[in-house]
């Protein structure tokens, strides 16, 4: 039900971490897990440090994109950095969803530093019985 976009955004991200933060012309990898409970589609992505005002969420058509940013945190003059290896800068993914969800419900959820998307499954792909009716004027068969 979920596709990947770029087959190489694994490379991207490994890039990413040896060049530097993201931007937003070129945003960073945040990683993500994606499965099927039930009724609908969870996707989780991992984004620690960001404050949920700085997260922008999306659909268009099927394409959903999550955006986000870490800002540094303000220090003193007096602060002399000593080892910096937390990422800051923008992340981004990009998920493209097949026509069987519904993405006029998708709903948002963030809780320690974990976005948790549920995109339902659309009512119309739901597996569902179809009756047989008889034809009008049909005849028994008597042998």
């Amino acid at each position: 039900m979920l596709m990947r976009t770029d087959p190489f955004r694994e490379l991207d991200r490994l890039a990413q971490q040896l060049v530097g933060p993201g931007t937003w012309s070129r945003p960073s990898a945040m990683p993500m897990d994606a499965y099927r409970d039930g009724d609908e589609y969870l996707v989780t992505l991992d984004i620690p440090g960001v404050t949920a005002d700085a997260i922008d969420i999306d659909v268009e058509r099927n394409m959903l994109t999550v955006r986000a940013e870490r800002r540094p945190v303000a220090k003193s003059e007096d602060v002399q950095m000593e080892l910096s290896e937390r990422p800051l800068g923008v992340f981004s993914r990009q998920i493209m969803l097949a026509d069987t969800l519904d993405t006029e419900r998708i709903q948002a959820d963030y809780d320690a530093g974990v976005l948790t998307l549920r995109i339902p499954i659309a009512e119309r792909a739901k597996p569902r019985k179809i009756s047989i009716g008889l034809a009008s004027g049909s005849k028994e068969i008597s042998g």
